[in-house]
């Protein structure tokens, strides 16, 4: 499955860049830090990251995804996609490429395809379909709203949901919705750039996943503080 979707995805790459070469829009570059930032704040302070960078055109563009967290010292979860993606509409891409889970052990790769855009009322929505090396089959889904509460201040409530097609319990994932996480973050836009923000984070477990986790000691609904920063150019 891994050597069809890398053969995909080396094929989807050289049509990108014969478009690049063909086409006489300006070749573009994106760097968003979407987070950086530290929770369970005044007992270990974790910390977690999502960053998203892509070069490309108006049409084509190759995206890298990574997100990951660091609990107690030690890294806890890990992740890197590597995207082709292509506008389908106005405000949407469709993307297909690859996806390696660092962490948690065992690694896993997956083949992944979905779609990101803004949906109607400025949603900023990413959807997912992703196939692993083991036959696991997931699907992901975000969604948050940027509120604006004033020129500088922005309010933004997300949401993010897993379900999986069946239980690894390796990595500690049940099947059907494993994890759902709600967040609220208020932000100060000291520049369209930069901002630091505060805001809470939810997250619970379901089904295996939570049995998982409790086998393990672990909790299964946490609601932390979080303090972090966020930055795009």
């Amino acid at each position: 499955m891994m050597r069809t979707a890398l053969c995909l995805l080396f094929l989807v790459a050289s049509n990108y860049a014969y478009s690049m070469e063909m086409a006489d829009d300006p070749v573009l570059t994106m760097f968003k830090l979407d987070k950086l930032e530290q929770s369970d704040l005044g007992f270990g302070e974790d910390t977690a990251w999502d960053l998203q960078t892509w070069i490309g055109k108006d049409l084509d563009k190759l995206w890298f995804k990574t997100e990951g967290e660091v609990t107690d010292s030690h890294l806890d979860h890990a992740e890197a996609q590597l995207l082709y993606s292509r506008a389908i509409a106005p405000t949407w891409d469709i993307q297909i490429g690859w996806r390696h889970d660092l962490k948690p052990s065992p690694s896993r790769d997956w083949l992944a395809i979905g779609f990101q855009g803004l949906a109607p009322y400025f949603f900023e929505s990413e959807v997912h379909l992703f196939a692993a090396n083991n036959g696991n089959v997931s699907l992901r889904a975000k969604l948050n709203h940027d509120m604006l509460l004033t020129q500088k201040l922005i309010l933004t409530p997300e949401i993010e949901a897993e379900f999986y097609s069946k239980s690894d319990q390796e990595v500690g994932i049940g099947q059907g919705l494993s994890q759902t996480d709600l967040g609220l973050r208020l932000r100060y836009e000291i520049s369209r750039k930069f901002a630091p923000y505060i805001g809470m984070q939810w997250t619970k477990q379901f089904s295996d996943t939570a049995d998982f986790s409790r086998q393990s000691g672990e909790d299964v609904s946490d609601l932390q503080w979080v303090l972090g920063l966020r930055a795009w150019w």
